[in-house]
Formats: structure tokens, C-alpha cells, sequence
């Protein structure tokens, strides 16, 4: 089965190569994908932390920050796949770490890359399974731990399908470390040990945002120059699809508040141009975050457009009402706990099956608001900023609901503690 699998991992490789080559895209992160790491590297039996993406690196800060606290000596590796995750990722090396890129799925590429980091133990955030790769640590006795683990709609359908392949794969992951109970019965479903499954909730509720007391938000109030009489609007992790209907309902907004400003950070920030020129067809005229102060305020009808990768904590924080976006289109949704840890009140889309279970409970306990277009978006957030009392209910509501749920790290941190003796 596994020479069916490295033949067709071969074949899109095929693909993908071209891809990257045409879009110039052949650099050290994709050498690194292929086992090109640097010579001399000693890390002396790191503990390595996979992330695929931003959502991801974010979600992993505390548990890195708990990890360093309990093995102070250690190195740590840190993976991601998407460019934009290890720009991120960035920011929580410490002297000694090694940041790098996941390599691709190969058996030859992947003992390559062992070989040389020789980890400890393997940490996954979320579930990735990749089938070379954990075959191969689990050959050499590395131990494999998925943390804040989720089995999706997609996902399982998949799984499902190829579950006498994937079954076995499965079962050499030391443990599974899952969100909810759905996500264990899922494990079971497939075949996976229950010895080997723990529900340990979801690590986004431990979110750590000690960096950001550090800040002056004022700075970044006055950089908008926003006055006492603003209002901040701030769309993020926005999609193709949502732009457009985010506009068209700021049109409408700005007769009834005509101080609100809107402030957009699309998912993916080389998107920013093609939603300036969507800006400019609606009537505004786009002020880039990156460009500033030196285009603003001397501007009609400003929108801001969040072009940088890592800021968009920073201008939640500033915020008076969030929208969470990549959920009026059939994306997913994106993380409802960034805003609402930091007290903002929150809107989203009704498409947020990546993050179901979240958005139950958020909904349940009267937390957030969900919008099914745009003229539900305009609504919203108008008797939201219209009604201090209601703002104030679903802010403390949410806020409550943190708390309770709080907890996710310490016990995956206990789960590690026990396989890294």
C-alpha cells in the first residue's frame, strides 16, 4: 500500500514542482521540504513542534511557553508548511531553536531530515497525518503526540474511504490529544485504539496574549487616526467572495454611523491589491496598513487594508466590534477566541465547520452573533454598536466562556510530560 501511496505523492510533486517554479517560489523553505538542512546542525534531541499554518503557530504559544519552563535545557524545532505560518513562527524562536519547513512526504526525504534533527519526541498541532513520516519516527521509537487534535466532516469522510490504509498509520500515534468527544469517536471510528485517545478540550481557549500588555494600543489608534467620536470595524481572515458583501453592508452602516471605520485583513495578504481595486469600485479609497502614516488621514472614504503578516491581534485589540470572516463563504470559519479573549464582540458567518463545536457553544451561550449575508451583517453590527448593553452582555458572555474552558494546555502538557521520559 505504501508504494501506491509514495507513486502517487510522486505524481502531484510532478505537478507541484512546475507550480513552484513558475511562480518563483523555488527557495530554502522549499529546499527544505526536499531534506536540504544546514550543515553541522546540532540539536542535540530536540523536542519539535509541527504547525502547519498561522492558526496553528498561534494556538501552539502557550504550550511552547509551558514546554520551555519544564525542559529549560532542550532545543525546540519548530515546522510549518505555509510560508506565512513560519514568518510567525518566527517570533518564537529562542537561541538554539530551529526553524524549518516540513518535508515533504517522501521515505528517503524524511529519514534524511530525521537523521539530522533526531527529535525526541514529535508534536503535531491539530491532525496532519502524513504516512512516511510518522512510519518513520515511529521505527526509531520517536514517540508522536497530536495535540488539540480534530477529526472534520471532510476529513473523516475521506478517512473513512482509505481506513485499511490510514488505520494502521493511525495506530502508531503514541496519542491523540482531541477536542471534543465527536473527534475521539471519530478516532474510534477509524480503527484507533481508545487507550490511545484523550479528549484535552482545545488549546485556543488558553490563548496567550501576554505580548500584547506589553503593547501601546494607543499607538496603533493613532496611527489610524482615529478620533474620540470612531468606531473601529475590524473584518478578519477575510475570503475571496467577502469583500464585496462586507462593503456593502459598510455603505449601509455609514448612514446610520457615519463615524465607523472599517478596517479589512483578508486570510491572505498578497490579496490585498485585488481588494483595493474592490474598494475603489465601491466607492472608498484604500489606505494599505503597510503605507502608513505617510498616505493618511488625507484620504475620502478611507477602508484599511491589513497588507502585513502577525498584526491582526494587534488591531483586534483597538477594535469595537470584529466580524470573523471565511464564514459567509464556504470556507470554514476562522478563530472566534482571538477577538473575543480580548473583549470584543463578536459576529460570524454561518459557515464555520472548521470550528463547529466553538461556534455551538459561543451561539448556545449567547456569546455571538451569526449572519447569514450581508444585509444580517449590516443589522448586527449596527444594534451592536448602536446598544452599549448588548455589546456588553455578548463581550462578558463570551468572555466567561473562556474562562471555563480554559485548561487544554496543562493537560497536554502532562500527556507529553509522560511520553518524553
Amino acid at each position: 500500500m505504501f508504494i501506491i501511496y509514495n507513486l502517487v505523492f510522486f505524481i502531484f510533486a510532478l505537478v507541484y514542482l512546475p507550480l513552484y517554479l513558475l511562480a518563483g517560489k523555488i527557495n530554502r523553505g522549499f529546499l527544505r521540504r526536499l531534506g536540504f538542512l544546514p550543515a553541522g546542525l546540532n540539536l542535540d534531541r530536540p523536542i519539535w513542534i509541527h504547525a502547519v499554518s498561522v492558526g496553528e503557530v498561534i494556538a501552539i504559544r502557550g504550550l511552547l511557553s509551558e514546554l520551555r519552563k519544564l525542559y529549560p535545557q532542550k532545543k525546540f524545532v519548530i515546522s510549518t508548511v505555509t510560508a506565512t505560518g513560519n514568518k510567525i513562527a518566527q517570533g518564537l524562536l529562542k537561541p538554539g531553536d530551529f526553524l524549518t519547513y516540513l518535508p515533504l512526504d517522501f521515505s528517503f526525504v524524511v529519514k534524511k531530515v530525521l537523521k539530522k534533527i533526531n527529535p525526541s519526541i514529535f508534536i503535531i498541532a491539530e491532525t496532519e497525518i502524513w504516512p512516511n513520516l510518522i512510519t518513520c519516527l515511529d521505527r526509531q521509537k520517536t514517540p508522536v503526540v497530536i495535540i488539540n487534535g480534530r477529526i472534520s466532516d471532510s476529513s473523516f469522510g475521506g478517512y473513512r474511504a482509505i481506513k485499511f490504509f490510514i488505520r494502521p498509520i493511525l495506530n502508531k500515534v503514541s496519542k491523540f490529544c482531541v477536542q471534543t468527544n465527536v473527534d475521539a469517536a471519530r478516532l474510534e471510528g477509524l480503527g484507533v485504539d481508545k487507550q490511545a485517545i484523550q479528549v484535552t478540550g482545545n488549546i485556543k481557549f488558553d490563548l496567550d496574549l501576554d505580548s500584547l500588555a506589553q503593547i501601546d494600543l494607543s499607538v496603533y489608534r493613532e496611527k489610524l487616526s482615529l478620533g474620540q467620536s470612531d468606531k473601529l470595524w475590524v473584518c478578519g481572515s477575510t475570503h475571496p467572495g467577502e469583500e464585496e458583501l462586507i462593503f456593502k453592508a459598510y455603505q449601509k452602516l455609514l448612514v446610520a454611523l457615519p463615524d465607523l471605520k472599517l478596517l479589512i485583513a483578508p486570510r491572505h495578504p498578497e490579496r490585498s491589491k485585488d481588494i483595493a481595486r474592490l474598494a475603489e469600485r465601491n466607492g472608498f479609497t484604500p489606505v494599505f496598513i503597510s503605507s502608513l502614516p505617510d498616505l493618511y488621514p488625507a484620504r475620502n472614504k478611507p477602508v484599511f487594508i491589513l497588507d502585513l503578516i502577525g498584526q491582526l491581534l494587534n488591531y483586534y485589540a483597538i477594535a469595537d466590534i470584529v466580524f470573523v470572516a471565511g464564514s459567509l463563504v464556504k470556507t470554514g470559519g476562522h478563530n472566534i477566541l482571538e477577538p473575543a479573549s480580548l473583549k470584543k464582540p463578536v459576529i460570524f458567518g454561518q459557515h464555520m465547520f472548521n470550528f463547529r463545536e466553538m461556534s455551538r457553544l459561543f451561539l448556545e451561550n449567547k456569546a455571538a452573533l451569526m449572519v447569514h449575508d450581508a444585509r444580517q451583517l449590516t443589522s448586527a453590527t449596527k444594534e451592536i454598536l448602536s446598544n452599549n448593553l448588548l455589546a456588553g452582555d455578548l463581550v462578558e458572555r463570551a468572555y466567561a466562556l473562556i474562562i471555563k474552558n480554559k485548561g487544554a494546555t496543562q493537560k497536554n502538557i502532562q500527556i507529553i510530560r509522560q511520553l518524553s521520559k
